[in-house]
C-alpha cells in the first residue's frame, strides 16, 4: 500500500476553453466491433456508469483512444512507470477467467459467475472446496480480506455452487438460495431457513457457518440470511473496481476532447536557476541550464520512491515570435537507501538544447506531476553571431571534474573533459575550491596570441588577489577554468570580477559576480539528475535547429536541417512530416506526396493525411484530395481546415451540393468564419 512522502493537493489551471459542441449519446451497436468488444467485455466490470456515458458520446476513433488512454491512466496506480501495473493484471485475470472457469458452460470463461468475481476481485486469500459428497453440493468457497479501501467488509467470503448438482459454478447469495438450496437430499420447508441451516450443520459445520452469512464476524439476531450479504455481493463487490475511482476526468475529457494539450498546474514552489549559453567544440550552441526547486516530492509505493518530473519549454524572439518549443518528461525512481541519502539535500534539475543565433527569452515551466507542484524559470539568452566576440557570464562551480566519464557526450554543464557543478547561490564554504569558468567565443587571432585573462577577488572594492592568465598559455583559450582555494580567506560577501585585455592592454571584454563565503565548515549540495543531448550531428539537435530556422524564416538553412533530419532517420515521423510541412510551405508538392504516402500507407501514421490531401488539392487532383481528406476525418476527427478543404475541392469540381454540406458542417463547429459564410451563401445564390 502506498504511503505519500508529502502530501500536496493540486488544482487544474489554464484550461482552454471548448470550442466543440458535442453529439447525442450513441448506442453500443452504432460503434465498430473493436470498440463494442472493449466497452462490453474488457472492461465491462470496472468501468464506471459516467465513464460509460461519455464513451457512447464521443463522436470518432481518435476521441476514443484519447478516453481510452485517459481511462486506463486514472487506475495506473503509479503513473511514473512506463508499464500501467492496474491494466497489466486486469487484462491477466481476463485471460485467467477464460482458461479456468465457464468449462461447463457454452460462453467463455469471463461471463462465468467465478469468471466475473474473479476478474473484479482478484484471487482469493484462500479457497475451500467441497466435492463428491453425497449430502452436500458440489461448492467452492473464497475467502477475501485486506479490501477495506475498495469499498468492502475487512473478511468476506464468496461461494459457488453447482445447482442440482450439475452444471457450471453458479454465485451464491443467502437471500436467494439459502442453506436448504445447498443439500440435495433436503426435503424440509424451503422458508424455514433455521431448520436447513441445523441439518447443514450437522452435515459440514464450514458451509453452514457461512450459508446465512457472508461477512466474517457478522452477528445476526436470529437465524436468517444476512441483508448486508445480500448487498455485498450485489452492490458492494461489483462497485469495488470503481470505488476508487474519480470518474470527473471523463466529463473533462468529453468537454476538451477536441483539444489536444490540456495544460495544468498546481502549487508553487520556489527555486533557483542558473542559465548559461555555452559553444560546443563542433560550433553548435547550446543552452545549458538548471533548476533547483525548493522541494522534491516522491511516492512510495512497496520499498520503491517515485516521482515524475516535467519540463515544458519555449523560447521566443524579441517580437514575442515563437522560436522554438521543447517538452521533456523524466520518471524518478529511488530506493529506500537512495531516498535516506538525498532526503537531506536540495535537488538540481540539469538539462540543455541546442539553439541558432540571436537574442531569445527562454520560459520553463517544471512540473512534479506527483505532486502536482510547480516552479518556473524565465530568462534573457543570447547566442552570438558567427565572429562576434564574447564572454559568457561567470560561472560559478562548487565543484569542477576536469577528467569526467562523460568526456565527449552531451550533458549539461560539461566542457570539454571538465564537468563543472554549478551553485545557484554562489555560496562556498572555507574547506572547498571555487571554480570559476568562462567561455570566450569569437576569439580572434590577435587576441588568442597575446591578449590575457585578469581574475581579480574583490571584498567591497579591495581587491584581496589577482591572478593573470595570458590566452597563449591556456589549454583551450575558449574555455577557461579557474579555481581558487578559499581556506586563507574570512568569510564574508565577495566579487570576482574577470576581464579580458587586449595585447595593447585595452579592456574588451569583462564579468562581475558575486559569492558569500560561509562560515559553516560544511555545506549541504544538492543531488543531481541532468539529462543528456545526443551528439551534436544527431537528427535529434538537425531536427531542432531546422524548426528554429523555420522559425525565424530562413528558409534556406531550414530545409539543410530539416531535410538533414530525415534523411539520417527517414523512419521517424516527427522528422518527416516537418520536412512534408516544409516542403508543402515551399511549394514542392511532388516531394511532399511520396514521404507523406509512405507512412500512411506502410505505417499507418494518419497524421501525415492532412499534407497529403493538401499537396494532392495543390497539385489540382481534386478527387483524391477529397479522399485523403474523408480518411483523415474518418481516422482522426473532425478538423475544420479539413472540412472546408473538402468544400473547396467540391467547389472547384462543380459540386455545389457536396461543398455546402461540407462548409456548413464546418460552420456547425464554428460560425465565426466569414469567408466559408461568403462561399455558402454564394453556391446557394447560384443555385
Amino acid at each position: 500500500m502506498k504511503k505519500k512522502i508529502a502530501r500536496i493537493l493540486g488544482v487544474l489551471l489554464l484550461l482552454p476553453v471548448a470550442g466543440a459542441l458535442g453529439q447525442a449519446k450513441r448506442s453500443v451497436k452504432d460503434l465498430s466491433p473493436y470498440y463494442q468488444k472493449w466497452l462490453q467485455e474488457d472492461v465491462v466490470y470496472i468501468i464506471t456508469p459516467k465513464e460509460k456515458e461519455v464513451f457512447l458520446q464521443l463522436e470518432n476513433d481518435r476521441q476514443r483512444e484519447m478516453f481510452i488512454e485517459a481511462f486506463w491512466k486514472q487506475r495506473d496506480p503509479n503513473p511514473t512507470t512506463p508499464e500501467n501495473e492496474f491494466k497489466v493484471e486486469h487484462e491477466r485475470r481476463i485471460a485467467y477467467a477464460n482458461q479456468t472457469f465457464g468449462k461447463s458452460s457454452p460462453g467463455p470463461g469471463w461471463r462465468s459467475d467465478q469468471g466475473r468475481i474473479y476478474i473484479i476481485l482478484g484471487e482469493p486469500n484462500s479457497k475451500d472446496r467441497f466435492e463428491n459428497q453425497s449430502e452436500v453440493y458440489p461448492v467452492e468457497i473464497w475467502f477475501y480480506s485486506g479490501r477495506v479501501e475498495d469499498g468492502l467488509p475487512n473478511g468476506f467470503y464468496v461461494v459457488f455452487f453447482k445447482k442440482d448438482g450439475i452444471g457450471e459454478y453458479e454465485l451464491y447469495t443467502p437471500i436467494k438460495y439459502g442453506p436448504q438450496y445447498l443439500m440435495p437430499n433436503y426435503s424440509g420447508d424451503m422458508t424455514d431457513y433455521a431448520a436447513a441451516y441445523g441439518k447443514l450443520v450437522k452435515i459440514e459445520p464450514t458451509i453452514a457457518y457461512i450459508s446465512l452469512s457472508l461477512i466474517e464476524g457478522e452477528s445476526l439476531t436470529q437465524v436468517a440470511p444476512s441483508i448486508a450479504s445480500e448487498a455485498l455481493i450485489h452492490q458492494r463487490v461489483p462497485n469495488a473496481p470503481r470505488h476508487r475511482v474519480k470518474d470527473t476526468y471523463a466529463d473533462k475529457l468529453l468537454s476538451y476532447k477536441d483539444i489536444i494539450d490540456v495544460e495544468y498546474s498546481a502549487n508553487y514552489i520556489d527555486s533557483g536557476a542558473v542559465v548559461r549559453v555555452l559553444q560546443s567544440a563542433s560550433g553548435l550552441y547550446h543552452v545549458h541550464y538548471l533548476i533547483e526547486p525548493s522541494r522534491l516530492t516522491f511516492e512510495q509505493f512497496d520499498r520503491r520512491f517515485l516521482t515524475n518530473l516535467e519540463v515544458n519549454g519555449s523560447l521566443t524572439d524579441a517580437s514575442g515570435r515563437p522560436v522554438y518549443q521543447f517538452e521533456r518528461k523524466t520518471p524518478v525512481e529511488l530506493n529506500r537507501d537512495q531516498i535516506t541519502a538525498i532526503r537531506p539535500k536540495p535537488f538540481s534539475f540539469q538539462d540543455m538544447l541546442p539553439l541558432i543565433a540571436g537574442r531569445y527569452k527562454l520560459s520553463l515551466l517544471w512540473k512534479n506531476t506527483v505532486s502536482k507542484e510547480f516552479t518556473s524559470l524565465e530568462a534573457d539568452v543570447v547566442v552570438p553571431g558567427r565572429g562576434e566576440l564574447r564572454m559568457t557570464p561567470i560561472l560559478l562551480a562548487n565543484r569542477a571534474d576536469t577528467d569526467s566519464k562523460y568526456a565527449g557526450q552531451n550533458k549539461p554543464f560539461l566542457m570539454g573533459r571538465t564537468q563543472l557543478v554549478p551553485s545557484t547561490r554562489n555560496d562556498f564554504a572555507r574547506n572547498e575550491t571555487l571554480s570559476a569558468f568562462v567561455q570566450i567565443q569569437g576569439l580572434t587571432d590577435e587576441l588568442r596570441a597575446a591578449g590575457r585573462l585578469e581574475f581579480v577577488l574583490l571584498r567591497g572594492e579591495t581587491a584581496v588577489r589577482t591572478t593573470t592568465r595570458r590566452l597563449s598559455e591556456l589549454p583551450d583559450p575558449r574555455n577557461v577554468l579557474e579555481q581558487i582555494p578559499l581556506a586563507d580567506l574570512t568569510p564574508a560577501d565577495y566579487d570576482l570580477e574577470v576581464t579580458l585585455y587586449d595585447g595593447a592592454g585595452t579592456k574588451r571584454l569583462s564579468d562581475r559576480t558575486i559569492f558569500y563565503l560561509s562560515f559553516m565548515p560544511d555545506l549541504v549540495r544538492p543531488w543531481t539528475l541532468a539529462l543528456t543531448l545526443p551528439p551534436d550531428n544527431d537528427p535529434a539537435n538537425l531536427h531542432a535547429l531546422g524548426l528554429q530556422y523555420r522559425n525565424v524564416k530562413d528558409f534556406e538553412q531550414a530545409r539543410r536541417y530539416l531535410e538533414a533530419a530525415f534523411r539520417r532517420n527517414p523512419a521517424e515521423p516527427e522528422y518527416a512530416l516537418d520536412f512534408a510541412r516544409f516542403l508543402f510551405d515551399a511549394e514542392d508538392y511532388l516531394q511532399v506526396k511520396p514521404i507523406a504516402l509512405s507512412f500512411v500507407r506502410d505505417r499507418q501514421r494518419y497524421e501525415f493525411l492532412e499534407i497529403l490531401g493538401q499537396s494532392s488539392q495543390a497539385l489540382g487532383e481534386l478527387a483524391e484530395a477529397i479522399e485523403v481528406y474523408k480518411e483523415y476525418l474518418e481516422r482522426l476527427g473532425t478538423n475544420l481546415n479539413v472540412l472546408n478543404s473538402i468544400g473547396d475541392c467540391y467547389r472547384r469540381l462543380g459540386n455545389a451540393a457536396e461543398a455546402l454540406v461540407a462548409y456548413e458542417k464546418s460552420l456547425e463547429i464554428n460560425a465565426d468564419q466569414p469567408a466559408i459564410r461568403a462561399a455558402v451563401k454564394e453556391l446557394k445564390e447560384r443555385k
